[in-house]
């Protein structure tokens, strides 16, 4: 942005952090991580937080948010402030100059975060700057915070990202490897880019969960094994394949003591996490191995561990993808107006897709209710979506739309790439022609029945409630 208006010369002070005034609006949210307070307490604060001083001597924080409230926590004593003084010229100048540039040419998103952050040093608030610059308040919010943050500042000012691209990276802010992949996302493939962010969170709350899972289990005594063991490997009895010397089946309770205890904890793709139990010698424990499963013995090949790892990591993608398409239908759903073909979309749901609307209407169609966001009453209540056209007739279509939505979306599941019928490959399809981008495995879903429409083969259109009650064993059977 050119000709930024510069501040008035202010003074370096080494003030109590706990004597200081967050200032609000400046920051949506503040993530003080342990890492950050260890490194605070070690080093101290190195850059000055910028703050202004009120009528009454309080001073208050207009940027540093973060290192405040992370040394406040490492209980330091005093960190350095730039105390600068606010005037309302100098919000007026750079309200002007925004309006000024955005006429000649549009600011850069970098540069829009930059300018409402100096609005927010001069004091006024989001809603202020929204209303004075036309911007929505949720933008402002985003931009502060893009514009505070070190890691997505520096980012959006290297690269073309957008404002909601850059503010996804302050979550990432300690993973350098899951910022920079995102950022070439962002580049290459921006319609990518909200399944690759959603895949980085569920990856990093599955760690997240094996992590946890892991110390409370080494802390109750158990080894933590680095890889899980296949039932053709000897060294380690699974608990599974055990029973007691009178037949039963044995549990953790039988093994709890016993030296050589051991476990791998398995992350799902559903956040939850499953623990194997091994011992080095069952017949010392007083167990003797029985096993019934039926399982071929000797190790996978090559092709099966290939078809293992793409079924588990497909059924992640397909957790992932669910996130992002339910929060974009949820967006679509907020529109004031629809497309066109709506009321055709409409039809062809309330009867091609008839048994999913049956399903649905039977169960109370929860899932037409939580994307329209309203809360669905218990199993005898009213049903609340009627309430929604009582009140106001417009939204007839919107409800509508959520209950066909609602009632397709919610036969989906992992087993929709692994079968896909060619209702599923119209959904998907349809959804994209308004607007949506398919990830790479629901794009699997419309590729395979093209294929089969291509080569003639209607009859192997596998319907998603015939693979749906097997799903489960599935993921058992792939993710041991």
């Amino acid at each position: 942005m050119t000709d930024t208006a510069t501040q008035s010369l202010g003074t370096v002070e080494h003030l109590d952090p706990t004597t200081l005034v967050i200032e609000a609006n400046v920051r949506p949210s503040a993530p003080v991580t342990p890492t950050f307070v260890q490194s605070i307490r070690e080093n101290g604060v190195l850059v000055p937080v910028v703050a202004r001083r009120d009528e009454h001597g309080n001073v208050l924080v207009r940027m540093g948010q973060r290192r405040t409230l992370g040394a406040r926590e490492a209980a330091v004593s005093t960190i350095p402030v730039y105390i600068v003084d606010a005037d309302e010229a100098t919000a007026e100048r750079i309200i002007r100059q925004m309006v000024e540039n955005d006429q000649r040419e549009d600011l850069t998103d970098g540069e829009r975060a930059a300018a409402f952050q100096q609005l927010a040093f001069e004091g006024m608030t989001v809603a202020a700057i929204a209303k004075r610059t036309g911007t929505k308040a949720k933008e402002v919010k985003t931009a502060i915070a893009v514009a505070e943050n070190a890691t997505a500042a520096s980012a959006i000012h290297e690269h073309p990202l957008t404002l909601d691209q850059a503010a996804v990276l302050i979550e990432f802010e300690d993973d350098e490897d899951t910022r920079d992949n995102l950022i070439a996302t962002a580049l290459s493939n921006p319609g990518q880019f909200a399944h690759a962010a959603q895949r980085a969170r569920d990856e990093r709350a599955r760690a997240q969960a094996k992590a946890a899972k892991e110390a409370e289990l080494a802390e109750a005594g158990w080894e933590i094994l680095d890889r899980d063991r296949g039932y053709y490997e000897t060294d380690l009895a699974r608990l599974t394949e055990l029973v007691t010397a009178e037949g039963e089946r044995a549990t953790v309770e039988h093994i709890e003591n016993v030296e050589g205890r051991a476990v791998y904890v398995t992350p799902l793709s559903n956040g939850e996490v499953r623990v194997t139990y091994y011992i080095p010698n069952p017949k010392a424990a007083g167990l003797r191995k029985y096993n019934d499963s039926g399982r071929s013995t000797g190790p996978m090949t090559e092709e099966e561990k290939a078809e293992r790892r793409t079924l588990i990591a497909n059924n992640k993608a397909w957790a992932s993808a669910e996130v992002v398409r339910r929060e974009w239908l949820t967006s679509f759903l907020a529109r004031k107006t629809f497309p066109k073909d709506t009321a055709a979309v409409i039809a062809k749901g309330l009867t091609v897709h008839r048994n999913a609307i049956s399903t649905a209407t039977r169960d109370g169609n929860t899932l037409a209710h939580t994307l329209l966001g309203v809360e669905r009453g218990g199993y005898w209540d009213a049903d609340k979506l009627a309430s929604i056209v009582e009140a106001t007739p417009g939204k007839a279509q919107h409800v509508s739309l959520a209950v066909v939505l609602g009632a397709i979306e919610a036969t989906t599941g992992k087993h929709t790439w692994r079968g896909p019928s060619h209702l599923d490959a119209a959904y998907l399809t349809q959804l994209t022609a308004w607007g949506y981008t398919l990830s790479e495995v629901e794009q699997i879903v419309v590729d395979t029945i093209e294929a089969r429409r291509q080569s003639g083969d209607q009859a192997s259109d596998v319907d998603a409630d015939d693979t749906a009650d097997v799903d489960e064993l599935v993921d058992e059977l792939a993710e041991a």
